[in-house]
């Protein structure tokens, strides 16, 4: 028999899941958002742990807090120590768990299933299924996907004809699936084939991903871990897994689909896999030589601009140069110069990981401008400085059919008066293609850590 005040209790965690999340939708109150929803996910685990204690039911406390003493003390010390650079390779992993979990969940009722200890529904069953597909797709993909991030697994690492892999894969997958939902019992043997195909999935489908695509894939990952979190809640009956999973899911897919607009990618193309994935390198130098800006140079055109603009990248989250870009925002600013950031929605290697690390500095979230809007202001813009990013501002997305990323959206820096790009070197950004932004008329090229520049910058623009 239901109980009103678990119900109810229930009931509260999801309104707190919900407005927490509307509150996310806007920087003032995001942080107060995260919070609602972080309170909401603790009242469902506590109602959740200590409710059967009112009942006669056997438990396993001891097992159970043991998992949340380790679980939270290496949660907390991971996010404790983490840079920002290393934040989504953590997401990535952490997302990955979640997928585990929900494998481990679905492998669990389906043990039950075979030993005869449950004899399921056509219905459960489906639901078991699509829950250990879907949680290990996630944590596998997860796995490479942090892989891929941290440089350990390279773009190089390829498959042959993968999309062809991944269609067989996922008619493996399905072939299996319906054969059991088929049988008159469930037999181990299948199971564990399913759970192999899966978990090969996860494999297949990440490993071709080039990693300049990896925000979409992060993703359509979170996503994944949402819905397996949905279909584990079905199988417990628990409200608030279902509910809690389904928005994480709708989320994902609707931040995925977003993500692949922003990159000129269709969905299909992200779960059949193997977009973007590395390539030749596009728009190759040849004899054409980029001109280099000194600190002095670039601090007079900065001083005496009217509109400067900056368009920040991983290079710049690399040498933790967020604080010393805000520092010359308000140096310039004492001269009645304009400053903006131009922020392109795979900028990074995560979703909104610019916006993260602007907002540590402090910077005002209205000085940030979206893709569109940046290049709408960017013809009147005397100087943008590209800060360590590299793909999401190459014209080969617009003028090289052959290059991987050519279709994709980018900030065309090459409207404003004057490019300066900050670099270490001429390398190629993550997407493994040269840039032809680099010898353009208009741009120069300011080599250096990009932190340490700022700041000789910053000291520069003082004393003109």
């Amino acid at each position: 028999m239901e109980n009103p005040l678990l119900n109810t209790l229930y009931l509260i965690s999801i309104a707190l899941f919900i407005i927490g999340l509307k509150r996310q939708s806007h920087p003032d109150s995001a942080r107060n958002g995260n919070l609602m929803a972080a309170s909401g996910m603790g009242l469902a685990m506590i109602v959740t742990l200590f409710f059967p204690l009112a009942t006669d039911l056997p438990n396993n406390y001891g097992w159970i807090f043991g998992g949340i003493f380790v679980g939270g003390t290496i949660g907390l010390v991971a996010a404790k120590k983490v840079q920002m650079t290393a934040m989504p390779e953590m997401v990535s992993l952490f997302n990955g768990f979640g997928g585990a979990a929900t494998m481990t969940v679905a492998f669990i009722e389906f043990f039950y299933y075979t030993n005869g200890t449950v004899d399921p529904t056509l219905a459960t069953l489906l639901t078991t299924v699509f829950a250990v597909v879907i949680g290990s797709v996630s944590f596998t993909g997860s796995v490479i996907a942090w892989g891929k991030l941290n440089g350990s697994l390279r773009d190089t690492l390829v498959l042959p004809a993968p999309q062809i892999v991944n269609a067989v894969m996922m008619l493996a997958i399905a072939g299996v699936a319906i054969y059991m939902s088929m049988q008159p019992s469930v037999d181990l043997m299948f199971v564990l084939i399913l759970l192999g195909l899966a978990l090969v999935y996860g494999v297949t489908f990440v490993l071709p991903i080039g990693g300049g695509d990896m925000p979409v894939v992060i993703s359509l990952l979170n996503s994944f871990t949402g819905i397996g979190a949905a279909f584990a809640g079905l199988i417990y009956g628990n409200q608030v897994m279902i509910v809690g999973g389904i928005l994480v899911g709708a989320a994902g897919i609707f931040l995925t689909i977003l993500m692949c607009d922003a990159m000129n990618r269709s969905l299909l193309n992200v779960v059949i896999g193997g977009f973007g994935g590395g390539g030749a390198s596009a728009g190759e130098d040849g004899d054409q030589v980029a001109k280099e800006a000194t600190v002095t140079d670039t601090a007079i055109m900065l001083k005496y601009a009217q509109k400067v603009m900056v368009v920040p990248g991983y290079g710049l989250a690399v040498a933790q140069a967020q604080h010393a870009v805000h520092e010359l925002e308000k140096e310039l600013e004492k001269e009645g110069v304009q400053f903006k950031y131009a922020v392109h929605p795979v900028a990074g290697r995560m979703p909104g990981h610019m916006n993260v690390l602007l907002a540590e500095a402090d910077v005002p979230y209205t000085n940030l401008l979206e893709l569109d809007d940046a290049n709408r202001e960017l013809p009147t813009t005397d100087v943008v400085m590209v800060v360590g990013a590299n793909d999401v501002v190459n014209p080969a997305a617009k003028t090289d059919q052959s290059s991987p990323i050519y279709g994709m959206p980018i900030i065309d820096t090459e409207l404003a008066k004057n490019t300066i790009i900050m670099k270490r070197s001429m390398n190629p950004g993550y997407a493994g293609i040269q840039n032809p932004l680099f010898f353009k008329e208009k741009s120069r090229m300011l080599f250096g850590d990009a932190k340490q520049t700022m700041q000789k910058l910053i000291a520069e623009v003082g004393n003109v």
